[in-house]
């Protein structure tokens, strides 16, 4: 049994005889038309030459030369010369009409050559199912003067199996001529591919056949190594799924465009060439796809602010270990101490505390301060709470921790003293526990307060600026406490909850009035940020 090589090369041969066989018969026919065309112009000159003798009688009678008989043997030979030339076009086309039998007789046994070997490699199981509809018809049309090489690969077929899969595929077409030279080639990358073999090889063969008819070329062979994409174009196999066979119609539909189209199944080695393009591109891709996901493991997503953040400035939360962006756990941090409490984890429902510690890294010197001091509150009770009475100094208190005076042992005070005086941690000033003003020496707490209603100038501006801007005092822990914007119900940072407008305590989170819980002007306003000037943490004053 001839090999495929062996068929298409001996088929080459006799198409090349023919066309010798074909430059050989146009020649004869060009001299037998030049013969018979002198032929002509002879017989046409011997009549005029009797004519031109027989009117001159005046002329003298000549003896004639003996060219009647020169004029005949120029007859018979080129009456000889036609029939050999008439021969020679019969024998031209005798022989023309042979070697298309031969081309025909060496195409059919290189079809059933190359039939006889897919019949062999039919397995048992698939013989049985669809033998009966196999089969290769023979076309005795022209061959196409252009091949088309297409090659699907996914990466998960080069990926070791520990290896992490990037999930691409490259598409890889070469357009060739038929007596060779590549015409044009493509090499595409496919993100995000995750379909199977099939469905990349229908897509290498669509983007070469777009390209063929891009170049308009319009006859091709469509060369493959991969059988399942063979047995689908010739319609042997069904498509198993929708988009399969709504990518086969594609295909098919493509295929109708051209004026010949032909599919043909060759061995791997035949196509290693556009392989070889498809496994370069590929391991480039793999190469780029890892290193985007090196680089996209060095950022992490902010789970507030949805961000991609590099994990540099990303913070956990100690105690939780919830993550989240320096910018995002600045602001919430932020939010809380200008409210007045602690801040805490940001995740909802978590609530770890943050630490002073623990967020210096996102934390300005300033922020940090006014944490450390919100800190500082939420760690004494309301009751236990002190602030300095001196304007220079006012620090926190707890009333364990102020000096008591009479414990000294240089102590000039009396024993009268002892119930109210105390000293402060920080600067050492006296001062009266009871009336929270400076130590009033020489006078009793009831004294004082009858002489000095208001301790300090400045509290008896502060209690009627209260008066007109209707600000309420927490009966708890006496803060002063304005309503900005939002609802009546207040929180102070003491804890209490109360109603703005009456005072009355909220209990379990429901009010003890019946005064209206909001009013439109204080949840809804404009904005009006003239009379602020804000500073780098954001703040206000």
């Amino acid at each position: 049994m001839m090999t495929g090589g062996d068929d298409l090369a001996a088929l080459h041969e006799q198409v090349a005889l023919a066309s010798s066989a074909a430059i050989s018969a146009s020649d004869l026919d060009l001299a037998f038309q030049l013969q018979v065309a002198e032929a002509i112009q002879a017989s046409l000159r011997l009549p005029n030459a009797a004519a031109s003798s027989s009117s001159s009688q005046a002329a003298p009678v000549l003896p004639v030369p003996e060219s009647s008989s020169d004029a005949a043997y120029a007859f018979a030979v080129q009456a000889a010369d036609l029939a050999r030339a008439e021969q020679d076009r019969r024998d031209a086309e005798a022989c023309r009409a042979a070697q298309d039998r031969a081309a025909a007789s060496a195409r059919i046994a290189a079809h059933d050559a190359l039939f006889a070997r897919d019949l062999a490699a039919i397995p048992e199981e698939q013989w049985a199912h669809d033998g009966d509809y196999f089969e290769r018809p023979v076309d005795s049309s022209p061959r196409p003067l252009f091949r088309v090489f297409s090659k699907g690969m996914p990466s998960r077929d080069v990926v070791g199996p520990r290896d992490r899969d990037p999930s691409i595929a490259v598409l890889a077409v070469a357009v060739c001529r038929t007596q060779g030279g590549v015409v044009l080639r493509i090499q595409k990358p496919v993100e995000r591919f995750v379909d199977g073999r099939m469905i990349v090889e229908v897509m290498a063969l669509m983007e070469g056949l777009d390209a063929a008819l891009g170049l308009g070329i319009r006859s091709v062979t469509v060369v493959t190594g991969y059988r399942p994409l063979y047995n689908h174009m010739l319609g042997i196999w069904r498509p198993s799924g929708k988009k399969l066979a709504d990518m086969m119609n594609q295909v098919l539909s493509v295929r109708m465009k051209f004026d010949q189209c032909e599919v043909s199944l060759v061995e791997p080695n035949q196509v290693s060439y556009v392989v070889k393009l498809a496994t370069d591109s590929l391991t480039v891709q793999i190469a780029k796809a890892l290193a985007a996901n090196v680089s996209k493991e060095k950022r992490e997503n902010c789970a507030i602010c949805l961000e991609d953040t590099d994990i540099t400035k990303i913070h956990a939360v100690e105690g939780c270990t919830h993550r989240f962006c320096f910018s995002c756990m600045k602001e919430h941090v932020k939010v809380k101490l200008l409210n007045g409490t602690l801040p805490a984890c940001p995740q909802e429902g978590c609530t770890t505390k943050l630490s002073v510690e623990g967020s210096r890294v996102f934390l300005s010197p300033r922020l940090l301060e006014i944490m450390v001091q919100r800190m500082r509150e939420g760690q004494i009770p309301p009751s236990q709470k002190i602030y300095c009475p001196y304007p220079k100094c006012s620090a926190l208190m707890s009333l364990g921790e102020v000096i008591h005076p009479m414990q000294e042992s240089s102590s000039r005070y009396t024993a009268a003293d002892a119930a109210t005086l105390r000293k402060c941690v920080k600067c050492r000033g006296s001062f009266c526990l009871s009336c929270k003003v400076p130590w009033h020496d020489g006078m009793s707490c009831y004294e004082y307060k009858m002489r000095y209603p208001h301790a300090r100038p400045e509290d008896a501006k502060l209690q009627n600026l209260a008066r007109r801007r209707l600000w309420r005092q927490c009966v708890k822990c006496k803060h002063m406490i304005e309503l900005a914007e939002g609802c009546y119900h207040m929180i102070c940072v003491c804890g209490y909850e109360f109603c703005y407008t009456c005072g009355k305590e909220w209990k379990n989170k429901k009010a003890s009035c019946f005064c209206p819980l909001w009013d439109e002007r204080n949840i809804i306003r404009e904005e009006d940020d003239d009379d602020y000037e804000e500073d780098d943490d954001g703040l206000y004053y």
